[in-house]
Order: structure tokens, then C-alpha cells, then sequence
């Protein structure tokens, strides 16, 4: 599958992640993904390995294994792997391909890249993070 530039601003725009990016932001961040296909059956990313970018589903399906217990099921606009963006650190979960699967994949040496060029992009990424860390807190309480 080849995804042409304007589809990939299109998935972008569907993460929330990029939550108030203007189009010729995202068109700067389409323009440093690379497209990636999956096997079905292939690990996207692996727990424990250092984590060095960030992946959107186009197409295909996915499951997240964390301590060998699945704990969530991704499809076409799913994204993971966005605290390697900033961080660096290792995968908290492994990711499988189910279905042959095709990824926009962002590397974090390319995400800097833009980071620098582009400062409000990192405010409205960071934004971001906070809110899918907040989500994920809130689900977590008794």
C-alpha cells in the first residue's frame, strides 16, 4: 500500500495527539513518516526494547501485550509508541500485527527535527501527551 501525502495528513488529523496543529504542521510531520508493512503474526514493537519512535495504523489490526496478558485490541487510526517520541525509554507493551498491517511510523531523531523548527508544534504535542496521560490515570483509579 502506498499512502500519498495528503492521506497521511489525514490520519494525522484524526490523532488526537496533534489536537490543534494547522494543516501546514501536519503536512511538516506527514512529510518525515515513512510507511511500514506487518506481517500478520510480526511484533510491531517489543516490551522492554528502547522505543525510538511512534506508529499510526493505516490499515490492518493490532494487539497490545503487556506481561503476556492482552490488553488491548488497535485498528485504522490507533497510534502507540508516542512516549518514545520523547523520552526514548523501552516499550511498556509488545505490539502484533493480527491482520497484515501497514503503519505510519514517525522516528524520534525526526521528530526533533521538527520540534526545533517548529516550537508550537511541540507545545500542542505535549498538550497531547498530557491528555492521553490524564485519560489513562482517570482509568485507572478505584
Amino acid at each position: 500500500m502506498t499512502l500519498t501525502a495528503d492521506h497521511r495528513v489525514e490520519l494525522l488529523r484524526t490523532v488526537g495527539l496533534f489536537d490543534g496543529i494547522g494543516p501546514d504542521d501536519l503536512a511538516m510531520v506527514a512529510g518525515r513518516t515513512v510507511e511500514v508493512d506487518f506481517p500478520a503474526g510480526r511484533a510491531i514493537v517489543r516490551q522492554g526494547e528502547v522505543g525510538t519512535g511512534f506508529f499510526l495504523i493505516a490499515t490492518g489490526t493490532a494487539r497490545v501485550i503487556r506481561d503476556g496478558e492482552t490488553v488491548a485490541e488497535l485498528g485504522p487510526g490507533d497510534f502507540f509508541g508516542e512516549l518514545s517520541l520523547l523520552d526514548g525509554g523501552p516499550r511498556i507493551a509488545t505490539v502484533t500485527a493480527e491482520t497484515a498491517t501497514t503503519c505510519l511510523a514517525l522516528a524520534s531523531w525526526e521528530f526533533e527535527e521538527v520540534l526545533m523548527a517548529q516550537p508550537r508544534l511541540a507545545v500542542a504535542i505535549l498538550k497531547g501527551v498530557a491528555r492521553r496521560l490524564r485519560d489513562v490515570s482517570a482509568e485507572h483509579r478505584h
